[in-house]
């Protein structure tokens, strides 16, 4: 649930000028000057100037987040002290006060740091020696506990609004991050399912017209098959814009084997070993479905192969074929990519990656093409370990 403009602007911490009012603790001082009560008024005045001068420093650079990390925050705390021992123990009573405003200073520019509660408590014994040697309107234990107060608060306030800023700034990183990695999911899984079902379509629908003027009802078999594509794509679309799509490795090897022997081409198909799990089903239908789709667009090739061999830990899947050499092929140029890199076999290795696989392509001797993917046969664990876009990338890949 996101905050609103009214909820941001209450959760904004404390400005500079919200600590300005509490100068007027040392109203009592600037009226016995004025009025001569006080020894020395030309000194003292000097003095409450160069107080206040400090106070308003420290404030306004303790709480400018570009200067909070310079000298100048703690410079100005140190003439503010200087000044406010000075005062104290020059004239005591009113001037006492003086303490609680520095340890109030003090909190915002020491907050977070490990010598704060040391220092304020320094400058609230201090206060409380002076008030008992020295004598003043209030006994040294109030001095004292007003000081250690106003700076403790003043810190810890000031740290949990910071704190409140943090949080919100991170809530925000990471839905925007979800989002992104929501957008990326969906963008895999629709240019996955476009690119192969368009060539599926495109090579039934050539299949339909050199058919057709010979055998009639062949033609008719490769138009229904149009239509059972089609219908599934729809199909899998709804499921991929809710992220519900499961593959499955059995029907991606029939159609793989269909869209071969419309396309002319000679597909063999193997497969050994145990069960896996639905995680790694749906992995290695993804890359049957791509590497059977470059096949078809781009290899020229006769034959296709489809090996699947599956062990006790990992199982490689390898798809090799007789077509053009790599260096002929247009996808090895870069095209069907876009540029995140998200699309065809690059992003089936991201894929593969974060399930802790690995997707390697690229010549196979001197004729073809040969594609291999490995993934542990629990995926699952796997997944949860590793981010996508983690682990290693596809080595001399061609997209779709």
């Amino acid at each position: 649930m996101y905050a609103t403009a009214v909820d941001i602007e209450r959760l904004k911490p404390p400005g500079r000028r919200a600590f300005l009012p509490w100068l007027f603790l040392l109203t009592p001082d600037a009226r016995h000057l004025v009025g001569g009560g006080t020894p020395l008024p030309w000194l003292g005045g000097l003095g409450l100037a160069a107080f206040v001068g400090f106070y308003v420093a420290t404030v306004y650079t303790g709480l400018d987040p570009r200067r909070r990390a310079t000298r100048a925050p703690v410079l100005a705390l140190a003439g503010l002290a200087a000044v406010a021992f000075a005062l104290g123990i020059g004239y005591a009573r009113n001037w006492l006060l003086c303490f609680p405003l520095l340890s109030l200073a003090t909190g915002i520019v020491l907050r977070g740091r490990r010598f704060l509660g040391p220092v304020i408590l320094t400058f609230a014994g201090s206060a409380g020696v002076i008030a008992s040697v020295r004598g003043g309107p209030s006994d040294s234990l109030t001095v004292g506990y007003g000081t250690v107060l106003s700076g403790l608060v003043t810190a810890a306030v000031l740290s949990l609004f910071e704190t409140v800023a943090q949080l919100r700034a991170t809530r925000q990183e990471l839905a925007r991050t979800a989002v992104e990695k929501e957008r990326l999911r969906f963008s895999r899984d629709l240019h996955d399912l476009l690119g192969h079902t368009m060539s599926v379509v495109v090579v039934k629908a050539e299949a339909v017209r050199r058919l057709a003027p010979r055998d009639l009802e062949a033609a008719l078999g490769q138009a229904a098959d149009i239509e059972a594509v089609g219908r599934q794509a729809l199909t899998e679309i709804r499921e991929a814009v809710t992220g519900y799509r499961e593959g499955s490795l059995d029907t991606e090897l029939d159609r793989a084997r269909s869209v071969l022997d419309a396309s002319g081409i000679e597909a063999n198909v193997h497969r050994s070993g145990p069960p896996l799990s639905p995680q790694a089903e749906a992995l290695l239908g993804w890359v049957v479905r791509e590497g059977v789709t470059n096949v078809v667009r781009h290899s020229g090739a006769a034959r296709c192969e489809i090996d699947i061999r599956g062990g006790i830990d990992r199982v490689r899947l390898v798809i090799t074929d007789n077509g053009h050499s790599v260096g002929s092929r247009p996808a090895d140029k870069g095209e069907g990519e876009d540029s995140s890199g998200g699309t065809g076999l690059k992003g089936l290795a991201e894929r593969l990656a974060a399930a802790g696989g690995s997707l390697e392509s690229g010549p196979d001797g001197r004729r073809g093409f040969r594609l291999v993917a490995e993934l542990p046969v629990d995926t699952e664990d796997s997944m949860e370990m590793r981010e996508p876009g983690q682990g290693p990338q596809a080595k001399g890949v061609r997209t779709a």
